[in-house]
């Protein structure tokens, strides 16, 4: 387990707000503003309907694909230069996929843009663990989460203006802004935590294999659950609005439910943070979990605008209850030496379950029905529960055992 100090005093939340949150929100929106455009800028280059999906869903690849390297980056050159790195591929990546001339070049720009997402959430992880007492951890790593998903409403909401006004291209140069100022905001704030990365680039250092043999159990055990929860999470964003179209519902309703779910998400942001700081973590990953899965078991009974929006919202909820929880967990199992290395294996963990739940959705989808996908995602999420629970439930008697010893109050 790392080993931070537990003495908080000069810690405050306005010190760390811009630095910490600034550049997530502004790269969430940046993401934001693409997503919804990706598809139908492929489209003008000539992509059939398969052929733009696949080259949107490169974004999803390159995040997996950068998750084990990023964390030999950071381990080699540190947060902060990794964030900077990241920050101008992004903005470059951007620029290319927006503006380029043919659908395999906007292709590989989306590609490199996931990677570039991948070292900057990496890093901005690694760069909260040295920032937040642990007696606030979780809240820091949900108000993080909340920050990202605040930037995935902004992006949209800009990006639509634009839109309408410059085309599809619009969105593009939207998040072209927002990216570089995420970069900005990088560079021109203080290097606050200076004195933990000199500490560790003197350090020696492991390969990210080695390191996750290492910590394979941990991996195996509670790295499964995270496989669980961002597979339920990943697949919720393309069920839904899988549902509106077996519905019949027009593209105008989908938004809606989209939007009103996104903003739901965000109300239990900084309360998932408190229980998890004040009680532990499992009693936010339990109830996330069941959330979830009961909003899939529930989706085969919408059969109107109004059931959709009600499951969406509950699922919305339980979501927003777990914001940052992955982030969490990784940052109680990470060690002090080899950490990006472990980070980088732990956001595998995360990005093989974002892909394994898209893929078998739409696996069960070909061969059964949407209806039966659903009701496999909410039983795979209760088998989930009961795994993800036992092993959070060990991990969170450790830590008080840990901070017992240590003296710690939380406050």
């Amino acid at each position: 387990m790392t080993d931070r100090t537990g003495a908080d005093a000069p810690f405050a939340w306005r010190r760390i707000a811009v630095p910490a949150y600034g550049p997530s929100l502004l790269n969430g929106a940046a993401v934001g503003a693409v997503m919804p455009v990706a598809a139908l800028r492929a489209a003008d280059l000539g992509a059939s309907v398969g052929q733009a999906a696949f080259v949107v869903a490169l974004l999803g690849v390159g995040q997996l694909l950068g998750a084990l390297p990023s964390g030999a980056l950071v381990a080699r050159v540190g947060e902060r230069r990794a964030l900077i790195g990241a920050g101008v591929l992004d903005v470059l990546a951007l620029l290319v996929a927006g503006w380029a001339g043919t659908l395999w070049l906007m292709g590989l720009a989306l590609l490199a843009s996931g990677l570039a997402s991948a070292t900057f959430f990496l890093a901005r992880q690694g760069f909260m663990i040295d920032l937040l007492p642990p007696q606030r951890l979780a809240r820091g790593m949900s108000l993080l989460g909340g920050a990202m998903r605040t930037g995935q409403l902004l992006g949209p909401a800009v990006g639509a203006g634009a839109v309408a006004v410059l085309g599809v291209q619009g969105a593009y140069g939207v998040a072209v802004a927002f990216a570089l100022g995420s970069l900005l905001v990088v560079v021109t704030t203080p290097d606050i935590t200076r004195e933990q990365e000199a500490a560790r680039s003197a350090q020696q250092r492991s390969g990210v294999l080695r390191v996750a043999r290492r910590h394979a159990r941990l991996l195996l055990t509670q790295g499964l659950g995270v496989m669980v929860i961002s597979a339920l999470r990943h697949a919720r964003l393309v069920i839904l609005p899988l549902w509106a179209l077996h519905l019949g519902l027009d593209g105008v309703d989908s938004s809606v439910i989209f939007a009103v779910a996104g903003a739901a998400e965000l109300v239990l942001v900084y309360p998932g943070g408190w229980l998890m700081d004040r009680l532990g973590r499992v009693w936010v990953v339990a109830p996330l979990m069941l959330v979830l899965s009961a909003g899939y078991l529930l989706l085969p009974l919408a059969g109107s605008f109004a059931g959709l929006l009600a499951v969406a919202l509950v699922m919305a909820l339980g979501n927003g209850l777990g914001s940052g929880i992955v982030m969490t967990l990784g940052a109680d199992a990470a060690p002090e030496r080899d950490r990006g290395q472990f980070l980088g294996a732990w956001r595998f963990c995360g990005e093989v379950g974002n892909a394994g739940g898209t893929l078998g959705l739409s696996a069960v989808t070909a061969v059964l029905s949407l209806p039966a996908a659903a009701l496999a995602l909410g039983a795979c999420g209760l088998l989930g529960w009961a795994w993800t629970t036992l092993w959070v439930s060990r991990s969170d008697r450790h830590r008080a055992t840990s901070s017992a010893g240590q003296g710690m109050m939380v406050p």
